[in-house]
């Protein structure tokens, strides 16, 4: 299985103005290139055959006879390649010359569709030699001097019928630039790919513009987009063309070729992506106007992909360090905004925090602190608590009460051991017994405490639970699990860390060098007593596994709706030096169990504001029922267990 992914090229071939025979000589061997480095699809520039820049030229019967020998040429010495190409090149209909785009495969001519909007303004005059089949789309011509009769001639969705998802279109340069493009409707009637056969001259900045229309057109279709552009060869009597290839992926940028280099571009789509979010999207509505497209399928031999692509191990958090920073600012002003609006809508001046000195606390008081800058308000009403009990550490300890005094909050020490023993008492728990009972215990108790101070205060309790918990379910039910305003509830584990260290670069360095310790202590709940020497004996990622590997394991079933199977084969990509496949199978089986079991604490969160693309709130983005069965998903697991001898 390949899981979705297919390799695409865009290529920008050698060539000289109106020497056809050249130009199709170094299209093959740009073709016999991708085909051994096991593309699925290669498409080229605008007119490449002939060259875009032929002027008048492509009025002379040489030039349009010489473009329909190369094409054979290419035809005939790529009849054994398995690969779909599309070429550009000049064709007649009808009396008319068209502009357009040929789509072939080992030596069969599967469509040809030729430019819909010409452009006539600045630089470009084409209107003086192409006409456009805008109004006239289900045609077919000949090609007898090729030995090619009834070829589909106009608007087309080519569908490669053994290949899940593979649905193509193709645009051609100006298409891309008016007001509704063709691709728009291409894809809105299936098409996941579209290709664009483009000789974009290059002027100072046009590439950054040319790059966000890319962009915007793939996100705003949901597709893959391959654009091709004209390079090095054309004619430079006016105008120079810079071979700018680029591979976009629903708005994000797969790869690019550089300025002024007549290169492939290559990039691994993943179509199984693309029918995700289409199928989740419901303001992507298909027009159903199939009747006004030539539908062509066909199939392709099966090509088997070793994706040369990123995977991203930490796909909540921005691997750019600048990008990273606004991130972070953003999401904290997000979460303290949220929170403003509830202060105000409620009328307080107090709100009631729990500090630990670990990371979710940490945040969570930085983003009330944040709060209480935006509303003014006196920092003494951020009551901060600290309940030191069986496994509260020395280093936890005076972390979280040097945080408060630093900051200039409310402090409030109440050490709970005392209560939870009389509550052992009263429950007839054996105190010696370290279970589920002696945790949630302390827990459960210091949720009362401090739902009890938010009354003495007339304040509301800041939930510090983040996403990467909800998901485990690792939070005791009506203990952590419950406040009055969780603003940690859709930020990862592994995102915190970088939230901390953002506040941390811009503070002091009395606190930064607090918040850098609270970075460096491990993550625990402290609910069981410290080991001889002082320190946490419970270090949660020894119990639930690495939070780097669950929040990829999250990030990819809810934000995508992968199976098992792909997830697992992502992983090991992403952490092929880090972990090897058992642990990756033993966590992922861990994260299904858990996520499964744990919906019914998710069903009933509090309030929070959302940050991110994957959030688990029941109330609007993610639903599923607290008994749903996950034994398939074990069964799966369970198989890939004895295909990789874990």
């Amino acid at each position: 299985m390949d899981y979705g992914f297919v390799r695409v090229a865009a290529a920008t071939p050698n060539i000289k103005v109106a020497d056809c025979f050249f130009n199709a000589t170094n299209i093959i061997e740009n073709i016999k290139k991708a085909e051994k480095n096991k593309t699925n699809l290669i498409v080229f520039p605008e007119l490449c055959i002939t060259g875009y820049t032929c002027s008048d030229l492509f009025l002379q019967d040489t030039l349009l006879e010489d473009s329909k020998k190369a094409l054979k040429k290419i035809l005939q010495e790529t009849k054994n390649l398995n690969i779909t190409c599309i070429v550009g090149m000049p064709l007649q209909y009808l009396g008319k010359l068209y502009n357009c785009g040929v789509c072939f495969y080992k030596g069969n001519i599967l469509g040809i569709v030729p430019k819909t909007y010409i452009p006539n303004y600045n630089e470009f005059y084409e209107k003086r030699h192409f006409n456009s089949l805008e109004d006239n789309n289900n045609n077919f011509l000949n090609l007898e001097d090729l030995g090619f009769y009834n070829i589909c001639f106009g608007k087309a969705i080519f569908k490669i019928e053994n290949i899940p998802n593979f649905t193509f279109a193709i645009e051609i340069c100006e298409d891309l630039w008016s007001v509704i493009p063709p691709s728009s409707h291409y894809a809105l009637n299936g098409a996941n790919v579209i290709a664009n056969l483009s000789a974009s001259n290059e002027i100072a900045g046009k590439y950054i513009y040319r790059k966000e229309l890319i962009k915007n057109q793939s996100a705003r279709c949901i597709c893959s987009y391959i654009y091709a552009s004209a390079g090095q060869g054309e004619s430079t009597t006016d105008l120079v063309f810079s071979g700018h290839n680029l591979i976009y992926e629903n708005g994000h940028l797969l790869n690019e070729s550089n300025l002024f280099e007549n290169t492939i571009t290559y990039a691994d789509i993943d179509l199984s992506y693309i029918n995700s979010e289409r199928r989740k999207n419901t303001t992507f509505k298909t027009e159903q106007t199939l009747n006004k497209y030539h539908i062509i399928n066909y199939k392709m031999e099966n090509i088997h992909l070793d994706i040369n692509r990123y995977i991203d191990a930490m796909p909540f958090v921005p691997k750019d360090e600048s990008k990273r920073a606004l991130r972070c600012k953003e999401i904290i002003d997000i979460q303290a905004y949220g929170l403003k609006k509830r202060i105000e809508h409620i009328g307080i001046k107090n709100v009631v925090v729990g500090i630990s000195g670990g990371l979710d606390s940490t945040h969570a008081l930085i983003v009330i602190n944040r709060t209480f800058d935006l509303l003014g308000y006196d920092k003494k009403g951020i009551i901060a608590v600290t309940m030191p009990c069986f496994g509260t550490t020395d280093r936890t300890y005076n972390n979280a009460k040097k945080l408060c005094q630093i900051i200039g909050t409310t402090l409030l020490e109440i050490n709970i051991k005392d209560a939870v023993l009389k509550h052992f008492e009263d429950i007839n728990h054996n105190v010696n017994i370290k279970d589920v009972t002696y945790e949630n215990s302390q827990a459960r108790e210091r949720t009362q405490i401090l739902m009890d101070i938010s009354n003495k205060y007339n304040g509301i309790v800041i939930g510090t639970g983040d996403l990467s918990e909800l998901a485990l379910g690792f939070a005791t039910y009506n203990g952590d699990h419950m406040s009055m305003y969780g603003v940690n509830g859709s930020i990862p584990k592994t995102l915190i860390r970088y939230l901390i260290e953002y506040f941390a670069n811009s503070s002091n360095e009395e606190l930064k060098h607090i918040l850098l310790d609270i970075l460096n202590t491990p993550v625990s709940p402290e609910l069981l007593p410290p080991n001889e020497n002082g320190n946490i004996a419970q270090i949660t990622e020894d119990i639930v596994g690495p939070y780097e590997l669950h929040d990829f394991f999250l990030y990819n079933m809810v934000r995508y709706n992968f199976t098992p199977e792909k997830i697992y084969y992502l992983a090991k990509k992403a952490f092929e030096n880090k972990y090897d496949n058992k642990t990756i199978l033993k966590w992922l089986e861990k994260f299904y169990i858990r996520f499964y079991t744990q919906q019914f604490k998710r069903s009933c969160l509090p309030d929070g504001p959302k940050v991110g693309s994957v959030s688990l709130s029941p109330r609007g983005d993610f639903r599923m029922p607290s008994d749903a069965t996950f034994n398939n998903l074990l069964d799966r697991i369970k198989i890939l267990k004895e295909n990789n001898n874990c």
